[in-house]
């Protein structure tokens, strides 16, 4: 057994590390609350932009398409992913950028070979899990976590579109986690170009409507909003995402050190009794000695 000395020193630092992983747990649940109001305002705009998009292509001929959803063989690929740029949050980082690795051995193999495959890391802890596994990184967005704002990311995202738009890449994907609660993040990968139209749920339905201006004309106003909304919510839920599993970590951080604690209290109590027994038997002992 470990003596009194060593016990207390190791009970001064879990209670030292308990009261750090307490306040990370504080902070994460407000900066959680107020990402989770941000993810939920932005989601029914988003989906409901989508909707009208897709009721409006339903109806356009193939020579109407706009740029943006043109398909193309996927020669060269750009994958963006979205972590965090601080650590501390389980494995919030390692999951997310093993799925981007994978996607990438699965599907993109043969571009991958050819070097025809390229990442955009949005958050330090992902480009440095990638270099971990040996993939090389283009290039990355750091600095926008800085300061979160639809300003910001749309900048991002237009420079995705005009890259698209010359045929830098042929397809761009986002591989994200997906803010569902605090305990759960949903690994997500989402074509951001060519935008994806689904035309068969609105086959059905009369479309027959008068458009000021043109469906064209909309369809071409639309699209580049989309992608722009489509961007700000993938980052806001991972942004959201990030707290909730910061918070998670930390609370169960905390509830270990509590449980050390303990432990860590009850061996002391017991390495303190076994030194008074000790101590009583010694003078037991040398009082035995001087009377024989």
């Amino acid at each position: 057994m470990a003596g009194l000395k060593e016990i207390r020193i190791r009970i001064a630092s879990v209670k030292t590390t308990r009261q750090v992983t307490s306040a990370m747990k504080i902070v994460s649940a407000a900066k959680l609350k107020k990402a989770q109001d941000a993810i939920y305002q932005i989601r029914p705009y988003a989906n409901k932009l989508h909707n009208i998009l897709t009721a409006i292509s339903s109806s356009l001929e193939n020579s109407e398409e706009s740029v943006y959803t043109q398909q193309r063989e996927p020669q060269k690929v750009l994958i963006v992913l979205v972590s965090s740029n601080k650590g501390l949050c389980g494995g919030f980082n390692i999951n997310i950028s093993k799925i981007a690795a994978k996607r990438v051995r699965d599907k993109y193999s043969k571009q991958h070979e050819s070097g025809n495959v390229q990442f955009l890391c949005i958050g330090k802890q992902g480009m440095k899990q990638l270099k971990y596994q040996g993939i090389k990184v283009a290039d990355q967005k750091n600095e926008i976590f800085n300061g979160l704002s639809f300003e910001n990311i749309s900048e991002i995202a237009l420079d995705l579109m005009r890259k698209f738009e010359e045929g830098i890449f042929d397809r761009i994907e986002i591989v994200y986690n997906q803010f569902k609660n605090a305990a759960v993040q949903i690994q997500t990968t989402e074509q951001f170009l060519p935008v994806e139209i689904e035309k068969n749920e609105f086959e059905n339905v009369n479309t027959n409507f008068i458009y000021e201006p043109s469906k064209e004309y909309i369809i071409q106003e639309l699209i580049p909003r989309i992608l722009k909304i489509q961007f700000y919510k993938a980052i806001l839920d991972s942004h959201a995402a990030e707290h909730g599993a910061r918070l998670t970590a930390m609370h169960n951080a905390t509830d270990n050190a509590t449980e050390l604690l303990n432990f860590l209290t009850l061996q002391y109590n017991k390495a303190r009794q076994a030194s008074i027994t000790r101590e009583i038997l010694e003078i037991v002992n040398g009082s035995e000695a001087l009377r024989g």
